[in-house]
């Protein structure tokens, strides 16, 4: 009989991925995963590679938060408005209005 820790390591094994050598791929990966956007994998470990981790995991929490059918959508729809109002407070706080 086996484990609980061996069928858990066991389990871990099967799930990872071995193409997956960086943080930030594992990290896409898993908002894949999570978002229920398989399809996109690609599109999410770019995002995790160049957008701000704590932008990412604000969109992340209010899309997992919430019981839409479609997560990832809702994902990228905040991700947007965060990246503009981060933009905005960026360019207010360097003395810039908006005309």
């Amino acid at each position: 009989m086996k484990s609980l820790r061996q069928i858990l390591d066991d389990k871990q094994a099967e799930e990872k991925n071995k193409y997956i050598s960086r943080e930030y791929q594992d990290y896409g990966y898993r908002l894949a995963m999570e978002l229920g956007d398989e399809k996109h994998k690609a599109l999410y470990i770019k995002l995790a590679k160049e957008t701000d981790r704590a932008i990412l995991e604000s969109a992340r929490r209010y899309a997992i938060d919430s019981n839409a059918d479609n997560k990832g959508a809702l994902f990228m729809w905040r991700l947007n408005n965060l990246r503009i109002k981060a933009a905005l407070t960026r360019r207010q706080n360097l003395g810039h209005t908006k005309e």
